[in-house]
């Protein structure tokens, strides 16, 4: 009798009815292996951005934004001010001014208003900086509630809802109660 390897196991060679069996076997396994694996997956769920709004530490982080943006306004304020007193100055001037002196001013307020531009611009990157500045440590001690949460009760995957990005989930797998409580976040009334 022949023998050959197959997948680690070592088969008799048999006639075409049991090679069907065997076929047939073989992907019975699989198919229980495979449903094995899945079955041991627990996937959770979790608001991750109704929990941030809830922490205490977010108003203050609120707070230190506004400031930032109103320090921002302020000095976006003064240069525009400033700008425009010396446009004033230039237009009322300008008929007693030399060429030389009308093109050093005429520069000088180009140069301010591209400067006003970019500042502009730039304004708002800044202020989405600061702001992430100041959540990453929300963000972190909630990375770590989580992990926490997750680890106790055995999940191996917890994925946001923020942003519906599906089109069912049940509410039983859903972690964020868990973890506002690991955090110390009492849950309002209406949700």
């Amino acid at each position: 009798m022949q023998t050959n390897f197959c997948n680690s196991f070592t088969f008799i060679s048999l006639p075409k009815k049991s090679k069907k069996m065997k076929s047939k076997i073989i992907l019975l396994v699989v198919t229980f292996f495979s449903t094995v694996s899945i079955a041991q997956s627990k996937v959770g769920t979790i608001d991750s951005e109704y929990i941030i709004s809830l922490m205490p530490e977010a108003k203050i982080v609120l707070e230190k934004s506004q400031a930032y943006g109103a320090k921002l306004d302020s000095s976006f304020s003064i240069k525009v001010e400033d700008f425009q007193v010396k446009l004033k100055d230039f237009q009322d001037n300008q008929a007693t001014l030399s060429d030389l002196m009308k093109k050093t001013k005429s520069k000088e307020l180009a140069e301010m208003e591209t400067d006003i531009k970019k500042y502009q611009q730039n304004g708002s990157q800044l202020l989405k900086l600061k702001q992430n500045e100041l959540m990453r440590p929300l963000y972190n001690k909630l990375s770590e509630a989580i992990r926490d949460v997750s680890k106790a009760n055995k999940f191996t995957q917890v994925l946001t809802i923020t942003g519906n990005q599906f089109a069912y989930i049940d509410d039983a797998f859903d972690i964020t109660g868990l973890v506002m409580t690991k955090l110390g976040i009492k849950v309002p009334e209406n949700k």
